[in-house]
């Protein structure tokens, strides 16, 4: 004979821990959620990339591989092979490899320079406002100023004329290499701007302690500044190298201005050799040709230098 305790409906087994019942209201995990939740918030700004830069350069590179005629043939890297036989793409490499030397290291070094002889000084702010007041201006604005002191009447050569120093004084945009050296040094002009701003904010950013340390220790000058401050702004350093680098290669609207990559297109850097080729020699196929081996130069020149000052050292 059974009890009334055993005649009781049994009761509904517990779930396992770290298991949830099944049902059709089931929510889907938290992590899932906020993967999802992600995605949809860079999905806008992904969206914009791809329609802006990646679906530009897809077509570019395809338009790299077809002819300039009237009836564009498929005609593989014959626009690539530009860059071997024509003398003009030579020399343009040539100046955009002088133009990458010279505006990293400038701006570099007198970056540096300034910020530190100006960081604590009481005329400090003047200064600073007269050191970054040229990167407020514009390329286009920069190269006519620029214009004005370098041409043959120019302000440069009437100052050497009423110094005495009249044999000096030349044609500073009409011969290559000169035009190409005059035109680093007035993009380092507007340039070097932020590069200060940087390294003051690095310069700040350091702790007091260390220098502290390194006074006690008997460090003084300059072995105190390359051994203790040096080190501490490597991340300043490498994202003023980083922005000199990638300006170096793609500029443009200083060039153009003063000497539109003449005289005799000896002036030209791969980008304004991208514009000439495309929009005034009517060569798509060949400006586009330039245009992608800008973009890998940019694109490998950054990688390769981040990925070496980034990477923890003994890794």
């Amino acid at each position: 004979m059974t009890s009334a305790l055993d005649r009781r409906p049994a009761a509904p087994a517990s779930p396992s821990p770290g298991r949830r019942p099944d049902g059709p209201a089931r929510r889907p995990p938290r992590r899932l959620r906020d993967r999802l939740a992600g995605a949809g918030f860079l999905a806008p700004a992904v969206l914009l990339v791809a329609a802006l830069l990646l679906a530009p350069f897809a077509v570019t590179l395809y338009r790299g591989f077809f002819s300039d005629g009237r009836v564009s043939g498929f005609t593989w890297f014959t626009n690539y092979g530009l860059f071997f036989t024509d003398p003009v793409l030579a020399k343009s490499i040539e100046n955009t490899l002088m133009w990458v030397v010279g505006t990293v290291a400038l701006p570099l070094v007198l970056g540096l320079g300034i910020a530190v002889m100006t960081d604590g000084a009481r005329w400090s702010r003047a200064a600073r406002l007269l050191v970054v007041l040229p990167y407020a201006i514009s390329g286009s604005a920069v190269a006519v100023v620029w214009n004005f002191i370098l041409t043959s009447d120019g302000a440069a050569n009437q100052a050497l004329k009423a110094l005495g120093l009249g044999s000096l004084a030349q044609g500073w945009l009409l011969e290559w290499p000169g035009n190409t050296l005059v035109m680093i040094v007035a993009n380092t002009w507007q340039s070097t701007g932020v590069a200060v701003i940087l390294f003051l904010v690095g310069l700040q950013t350091i702790p007091p302690e260390t220098l502290e340390a390194a006074s006690l220790d008997g460090a003084t000058g300059w072995s105190k500044f390359w051994y203790v401050v040096l080190p501490q702004l490597r991340t300043v350093s490498v994202i003023v190298v980083g922005s000199s680098l990638v300006n170096g290669l793609k500029s443009f609207d200083l060039i153009w201005v003063l000497t539109q990559g003449g005289p005799g297109r000896n002036s030209e850097t791969l980008a304004v050799s991208m514009y000439q080729e495309t929009f005034l020699a009517l060569r798509p196929g060949a400006g586009a040709a330039v245009a992608v081996v800008l973009t890998v130069i940019v694109l490998l020149a950054s990688w390769l230098y981040l990925r070496r000052q980034l990477t923890p050292k003994g890794v």
